[in-house]
């Protein structure tokens, strides 16, 4: 029996090392990922930092896959593209080479040390839902609101929607 396609969304973000060069790095390796299938990408978005100030801007955007393995596999496999990027954890929040988060991961619900999905923090994060919403408007959230929805009331403050052709 073949496994099924689940729809998942990746958040990516880098305000290190040439951002830009990073997440388009980080979406080549998403698109190689086993089991999995790239299938949308939004544009790329500039944002203020949430955490600490005075690290530089970053860059964010949000990937589509389509994918046959779990959702504690693809962790495990994006945890090992952070790595082999060179992303290093020094304070929440922080500057960071790269950061790739799980959305959502089909309806899975889940609350375990390692993974919450859908991302507990996605719903108020302007640099997460306008990317989102670009790709996937009519996407229903874990409030019943769509992406579209989510991301109007959330509005552009602190955040630029780079040109396409900085996202090639």
């Amino acid at each position: 029996m073949r496994a099924l396609w689940t729809p998942v969304y990746i958040a990516l973000g880098s305000n290190l090392a040439d951002p830009v060069r990073q997440v388009k790095q980080a979406l080549s390796h998403l698109a190689q990922l086993a089991q999995t299938r790239l299938i949308m990408r939004s544009s790329l978005y500039q944002s203020r930092p949430m955490g600490p100030q005075g690290q530089p801007v970053f860059i964010n955007a949000v990937a589509a896959l389509l994918t046959q393995q779990s959702a504690q596999q693809l962790l495990s496999e994006l945890q090992s593209v952070e790595s082999a990027m060179g992303r290093q954890v020094t304070e929440r929040w922080g500057p960071r080479i790269i950061d790739l988060d799980i959305l959502m991961f089909g309806d899975v619900r889940s609350a375990t040390d390692s993974l919450q999905l859908p991302h507990p923090g996605m719903l108020l994060r302007n640099f997460v839902m306008q990317p989102l919403a670009e790709i996937a408007p009519q996407l229903i959230l874990s409030n019943g609101l769509t992406a579209a929805g989510v991301a109007k009331a959330l509005g552009m403050d602190g955040l630029q929607r780079l040109p396409k052709d900085a996202a090639t």
